[in-house]
């Protein structure tokens, strides 16, 4: 199987080639410079390796949540590479593939991927990674005030992502004993969604990609009131606003 994945989610570009296995990726922090640098980084992976455009499997690319312009960045490149050379398109979720990375790093298992949604809020996940490095979600991806979070039962859980950083404090109080480590800096890279794109791909979940579309999660902000008891499970809570309805 060749696939080649693209996110530029946040304020990593990132960019990789999965070929039977092996995964070879480039990367560059670079805010707002994401439209300038994706398509030479693809060209450049490409041509590196030897393999045309055309000879690819299937593309994908972290849908979202993320950054508006950078989610749709990723989305657009995908689907234009992907028609012009008659393949389809895998999306991604970019927490999902947070998740991966920390357990590629740390063999941490138990992940709860936050990032910085602004507004207050944080885009919200919980996920397990099985013994077959399948990542599992374990409820809705949300959109979230960090004291409202919908925190899962047991323990061994590790927070990842920038919502760490940003509401480590309320985060860390209200996910209490359940967590046990934090890794703030983890981000969306492409080698993670090249990784869950590829099982995507073998079960037939895959996209035209004049369908691919990105996933947002936040549609209006609303008014919340008091969040539910730690431990409640994953189903919508106070505080949680629905899914918009951008996402395939």
């Amino acid at each position: 199987m060749k696939l080649l994945a693209l996110d530029t989610s946040g304020d990593l570009c990132s960019v990789a080639l999965f070929v039977d296995g092996d995964i070879e990726q480039r990367r560059e922090p670079a805010p707002r410079r994401h439209g300038e640098l994706l398509l030479p980084m693809m060209e450049s992976l490409l041509e590196s390796t030897g393999i045309a455009l055309r000879a690819l499997d299937a593309i994908a690319f972290g849908r979202g949540p993320g950054s508006f312009t950078g989610v749709r960045i990723a989305v657009a490149v995908a689907q234009g590479a992907a028609f012009g050379v008659g393949c389809p398109t895998v999306p991604v979720s970019t927490l999902a593939a947070m998740a991966l990375g920390e357990y590629r790093r740390s063999g941490r298992r138990r992940m709860l991927a936050a990032l910085d949604a602004r507004m207050g809020e944080v885009y919200w996940g919980a996920f397990e990674v099985a013994e077959d490095e399948s990542v599992i979600a374990m409820g809705a991806e949300l959109v979230v005030l960090p004291r409202c979070v919908p925190v899962p039962p047991g323990t061994g859980w590790c927070g990842v992502g920038s919502g760490w950083g940003a509401y480590r404090a309320v985060l860390e109080q209200r996910v209490g004993r359940g967590l046990t480590a934090v890794a703030a800096d983890g981000v969306c890279e492409a080698v993670d969604i090249a990784r869950i794109a590829a099982a995507e791909v073998r079960a037939g979940r895959v996209v035209a990609a004049e369908l691919a579309r990105p996933v947002y999660l936040r549609d209006r902000v609303t008014a919340t009131p008091d969040p539910p008891p730690p431990g409640a499970g994953l189903p919508s809570a106070p505080g949680v606003h629905p899914v918009a309805d951008h996402g395939v």
